[in-house]
């Protein structure tokens, strides 16, 4: 096998294992971005128990994603998602919300800049 075919190969078995963690990636922060919908709405009726309970699902898509593919959005994110599970476990629904809010902006940043 001469060099280029060495190369096209191995170019072709990089391409094929790293595509599909990064589709998976993308997925998952989807999923967080769903999610931290869902915690915002329930943190703004006043109910943080719920808000606890979905900014957990997002926190567990975005470390997902995280291994998939490095995104400093989507690190910055599952950071103001910690901060909102805090902030609703102490019953303290605005200020949860305005984190994941916050979160809910780098998620968005980070599928973004996947799709470019």
């Amino acid at each position: 096998m001469n060099r280029r075919n060495f190369a096209l190969a191995l170019g072709l078995g990089v391409a094929a294992f790293v595509a599909p963690r990064v589709a998976l990636a993308e997925d998952h922060v989807a999923e967080a971005i769903s999610h931290t919908k869902e915690a915002i709405n329930h943190g703004k009726q006043g109910h943080a128990d719920v808000l606890v309970t979905h900014a957990e699902s997002a926190l567990t898509h975005a470390e997902a994603a995280q291994k998939g593919a490095y995104n400093l959005h989507v690190e910055q994110g599952a950071s103001h998602l910690k901060a909102a599970i805090a902030e609703g476990k102490k019953a303290n629904a605005q200020g949860a919300t305005a984190h994941a809010s916050e979160a809910l902006t780098h998620l968005e940043a980070a599928k973004a800049k996947a799709k470019k």
